[in-house]
């Protein structure tokens, strides 16, 4: 895909950009940039392989952070490619009982609701199995015994700087559900071998479907 949104990384040569939009020292890593060192856990970019000639945060409304690249592409020109970058998330497969744990949910941006695989933002010093670990209690009672990677993917590249773990999970035990304020969940067992045609009908997400077939093809559905 090749367009404006295209992701580039920016570490590396990046030049910084103080409050009045002047370009100074180049930054050795975005972490130097204050949207990048506020304390927030981030999905960071690689090195560059194009160079990259002025980095702009334009956006920084808390939960995520968007601005431009300036980047030189391989013929000489110059493109901005626009990204928005969103924290790390992590999604889970549970499996209990012959069962895979589902939350059913609205969700107000694309206005309909969804059956989906549990999942969250891992915070700041957690691992994508702690996190699901804690997002799987939160939102459907049940805490696993154990948790494994089943793989580590970047997400929308085209736009987004936004990395997600996919997370197995089993030997699940009740505990009190601690929703957030802004969940508004149903958890639901759906038999294993009912799972993946459930998770086809429309509306569907990526990430659900993404991780039933990683499950599937690790023998583990």
């Amino acid at each position: 895909m090749s367009d404006d949104g295209e992701r580039a990384s920016d570490e590396g040569d990046a030049p910084r950009r103080n409050d009045s939009g002047r370009d100074d020292a180049p930054a050795a890593d975005l972490r130097d940039l204050p949207a990048f060192s506020d304390g927030r856990n981030h999905s960071l970019p690689g090195e560059p392989e194009w160079p990259v000639r002025e980095v702009a945060v334009e956006y920084d409304p808390g939960w995520f952070v968007g601005g431009p690249d300036r980047v030189e592409q391989p013929d000489g020109s110059e493109k901005k490619y626009y990204w928005a970058e969103l924290s790390p998330a992590t999604v889970v497969i549970a499996v209990a009982d012959g069962d895979v744990l589902f939350v059913e949910q609205y969700r107000p941006t694309v206005r309909n609701t969804q059956l989906e695989l549990p999942a969250g933002i891992v915070e700041r010093g957690e691992s994508y199995t702690a996190a699901g670990a804690r997002e799987l209690a939160e939102e459907t009672g049940f805490a696993p015994s154990s948790t494994s990677l089943l793989q580590e993917v970047w997400c929308s590249t085209g736009v987004l700087r936004h990395t997600r773990g996919y997370v197995f999970a089993e030997g699940l035990e009740p505990v009190d559900v601690d929703h957030d304020s802004n969940e508004f969940l149903s958890p639901r067992a759906v038999p294993i071998e009912e799972a993946l045609e459930v998770a086809r009908d429309p509306p569907t997400n990526d990430a659900t479907l993404e991780g039933l077939l990683l499950a599937e093809r690790e023998g583990l559905l």
